[in-house]
């Protein structure tokens, strides 16, 4: 025969105090989330129940409802991040590579503008070289006159 095992949830401050009763038994714990509080309700139905077979009700404020609903909340609720700073223009970033730190000015500032590429996607060095280099001045196309 399976017994049945009730598990109520109270909220106190931030803290959840959990009480499982059952098989003429009774424990308590406390947990710091909701979900802590699940999980230590599963360990304290393990210890009434044993090796029995036994239907577990969860309880918030008398209401099966109200507790699936608050757990629900809270396992699909991302977590609070720190906001993001973003560091305002012109600023040194504050995680520098060591490439970055021993380049010099001009190549750094180069280096700032366009983002680095893979090594599969770079073009071979003897072609950023010339890359590098100033362009000739450029000659006239027009043919010479011959007299």
């Amino acid at each position: 025969m399976v017994e049945m095992i009730t598990a109520m949830y109270v909220q106190e401050d931030a803290d959840w105090a959990v009480t499982v009763s059952g098989h003429g038994k009774e424990l308590t714990a406390r947990a710091p989330g909701i979900i802590a509080a699940r999980d230590r309700a599963d360990q304290l139905v393990e210890e009434l129940a044993g090796d029995g077979r036994s239907t577990v009700v969860h309880l918030l404020n008398g209401s099966a409802l109200d507790f699936t609903s608050a757990y629900m909340t809270a396992r699909l609720t991302l977590p609070k991040l720190p906001p993001l700073e973003v560091p305002p223009p012109g600023s040194v970033p504050k995680q520098q590579t060591p490439e970055s730190a021993s380049a010099p000015a001009s190549a750094s500032a180069s280096a700032e503008k366009k983002p680095k590429l893979p090594p599969s996607k770079q073009l071979p060095k003897a072609v950023e070289d010339r890359k590098a280099e100033p362009a000739p001045a450029a000659e006239s196309k027009a043919p010479a006159k011959q007299a």
